[in-house]
């Protein structure tokens, strides 16, 4: 039996992936607190792999499918729509990443529940945002799932089923590791999707006739009225309204500070000068590998000039299978599996801290979570996220539209939910329990109508009506609300007291 040769470069990059799980998994069986090392990697993290994990978690299937899809389509408009993510690390770290530590340290927070927890002391806030947590996180995983199961299969021809038991169950073992596994798997893939993004515009470059080459036949497509292609407008000829585009400055940009997934991971590095180096390197990263997906999406209508049957996210699986020799297509597509990957494992270790840490907290109490053996504790962990990956494999063997939905709807749900608690919570003294729970119930229950309803505010992303709702009920209610204890202002504002 032959072996399709895009196949290798794929089984040396799970194999590296596994190996890492397996030494984390070794190192984590010393540990003096499984907790802290499982959830946080004992906060250990150095500058250039925070700035690495950051970037691959944020980066997903999307980036390497469907944002260069849509790119093809629409042209340099998109590339301008994605221009916001160049800030988000930087933006990130920039904002929360030094006050987290510091507070998470001080209040001995190991996730972001427990920082929030910690702030506000109400059992409401804390369980709803960690169910928040839980039931987005574990329908993005699903979908990247999906996602990258579909792309695999697309490429090498094997199965869907067969390519998602695959990666999907090397994902779950080496995240059943814990933290460490995850970040420095995250860098590995970060790399790895660089290395991806290179391959594939060379190959673009090449096919094309060179930037040159495809400039010319850009120009001669999609000529508006006016006689100029619509490809090379910021609105693609009226295909993007200015307000969508000013919506990405807050659903990729601003408000990515509400994605608790990034968050955690300013609570993660060992110090201020890592956290300077990682805003720097995060910076640079993330900006070449969105702006330089989407860029490749645009150039590809010079190689691939009908729209595929399959729509729009077929456009780099054709190119890779179409232009590429099976080597290269083995190391290209490694690209998107990464990314899928590393999105995957950041997450369900999210979601595994929400129910082991977050939730048997709130229900049980602390002493519950102290007298736990360790060998108890440990096993519990890796159990609940070992579940949480089989459920979100076994949903994605059979995938529906609505899990699709879910997935697209997540990211703005889970900005509209945190970022108020957080972000006012760290700099507004006057934030209260019942401004946080407001804003959360105001700001996820505007922002889910609308999307379920299609409503639309003058073609407005409707991350502008949950995040402004957001805080509107927040500011309502912590001036409605009990103002802090003086015990929580000396520990989150001593600056103030």
């Amino acid at each position: 039996m032959s072996v399709n040769p895009v196949v290798i470069p794929v089984a040396i990059f799970l194999a590296v992936l596994l190996a890492i799980g397996v030494w984390c998994n070794r190192s984590l069986r010393r540990s003096k607190n499984f907790q802290r090392d499982y959830f946080i990697a004992n906060r250990s993290l150095g500058g250039v792999v925070l700035a690495l994990t950051l970037v691959a978690t944020y980066g997903s299937v999307s980036s390497f499918v469907s944002g260069p899809g849509v790119a093809w389509n629409v042209g340099f408009g998109w590339v301008v729509f994605a221009a916001p993510q160049i800030i988000t690390g930087f933006f990130i770290l920039g904002i929360l990443g030094k006050k987290m530590a510091v507070l998470a340290r001080r209040t001995g927070s190991l996730t972001v529940i427990d920082l929030i927890d910690a702030r506000y002391h109400s059992k409401s806030v804390a369980v709803l945002l960690a169910l928040v947590l839980i039931i987005f996180f574990t329908a993005t995983v699903v979908g990247q799932f999906i996602g990258g199961a579909q792309i695999f299969a697309a490429i090498t021809g094997y199965d869907y089923k067969i390519g998602l038991l695959i990666f999907a169950v090397v994902t779950v073992i080496y995240t059943s590791s814990g933290f460490k596994a995850v970040v420095l798997t995250d860098a590995v893939c970060a790399i790895l999707m660089l290395t991806g993004m290179f391959t594939l515009g060379w190959s673009v470059l090449e096919a094309g006739g060179g930037l040159s080459g495809i400039m010319q036949t850009l120009s001669q497509t999609n000529l508006g009225d006016d006689g100029i292609s619509n490809l090379f407008k910021p609105d693609a000829g009226g295909s993007l309204p200015y307000t969508l585009l000013f919506s990405a400055w807050l659903l990729v940009g601003f408000c990515t500070l509400g994605l608790p997934q990034s968050m955690v991971r300013c609570m993660s590095y060992k110090s201020s000068r890592n956290l300077s180096t990682a805003m720097i390197v995060a910076t640079v990263v993330c900006g070449a590998l969105m702006i330089g997906m989407t860029l490749l999406g645009v150039l590809s209508r010079g190689v691939i000039l009908d729209k595929p049957a399959n729509g729009t996210d077929a456009v780099i699986p054709l190119l890779i299978v179409n232009y590429m020799s099976p080597v290269m297509a083995g190391i290209t597509i490694i690209g998107p599996l990464a990314a899928t990957m590393s999105t995957v494992s950041s997450l369900l270790i999210s979601a595994a801290s929400a129910v082991a840490r977050d939730l048997v907290r709130q229900v049980r109490g602390d002493a519950y979570l102290s007298s736990m053996a360790p060998a108890a504790s440990r096993h519990f962990a890796i159990g609940v996220t070992l579940v949480l990956g089989a459920v979100s494999i076994l949903l994605a063997l059979y995938p529906q539209d609505i899990v699709v939905w879910v997935n697209m709807f997540a990211f703005g749900g889970l900005e509209s939910a945190f970022m108020w608690p957080v972000v006012l919570g760290l700099f507004w003294s006057g934030m209260n329990a019942r401004g946080a729970l407001w804003g959360i119930v105001a700001g996820l229950g505007l922002y889910t109508l609308c999307m379920a309803t299609g409503f639309k505010f003058m073609a407005f992303h409707n991350i502008i009506i949950g995040t402004a709702a957001g805080l509107v009920f927040s500011v309502i209610g912590a001036k409605l609300g009990q103002q802090p204890s003086q015990q929580i202002k000396e520990i989150f504002f001593p600056e103030k007291i």
